[in-house]
């Protein structure tokens, strides 16, 4: 199974960057995971938050096939535990899903268009996050699950 991450921007700060790049070197081991980041809009002053959110949508929906399994980070999607999240993930694989494509929106989320064409929602937490501090937190959360997944010491209940 292939795993995406789709954002918007880029991770600016370093020591998240530096975070992400633990993680993902990490899950090497695990599956084929790739972070795509879409550049950001320039010239924002101009548009209203529902013109950026259409123009994201636009770039976010030129990445996805129609075969992809799309979930949203969004916060108002389901709430899982780490372990929980591990075995939704094993279901996914299981059930022949061949490529999963998480996505992090925006500053200020997503188009209906988006939210149409996702199969799920996910919500990493009630609380609000950067969408830089998401993308660690994220990466975070799907080395955990693997680790779950293969029995590994990593993860403590």
């Amino acid at each position: 199974m292939k795993i995406t991450l789709l954002t918007v921007g880029k991770t600016e700060d370093a020591y998240i960057r530096d975070g992400i790049d633990k993680y993902v070197k990490r899950l090497k081991h695990y599956a084929r995971f790739e972070i795509i980041d879409l550049p950001e809009l320039k010239n924002t002053k101009a548009l209203t938050q529902d013109q950026q959110k259409s123009k994201e949508a636009e770039m976010l929906l030129k990445k996805i096939t129609n075969t992809d399994y799309v979930v949203l980070l969004d916060e108002k999607g389901l709430e899982f535990s780490s372990s929980q999240f591990a075995t939704w993930l094993d279901k996914k694989a299981i059930g022949s899903t061949s490529s999963i494509i998480f996505i992090v929106g925006g500053p200020y989320g997503f188009d209906a268009s988006v939210y149409a064409r996702a199969n799920d929602k996910l919500s990493l937490s009630r609380m609000t996050f950067s969408h830089q501090m998401v993308r660690l937190f994220f990466t975070e959360q799907l080395y955990r699950a693997f680790t779950i997944l293969k029995g590994e010491p990593y993860h403590h209940e």
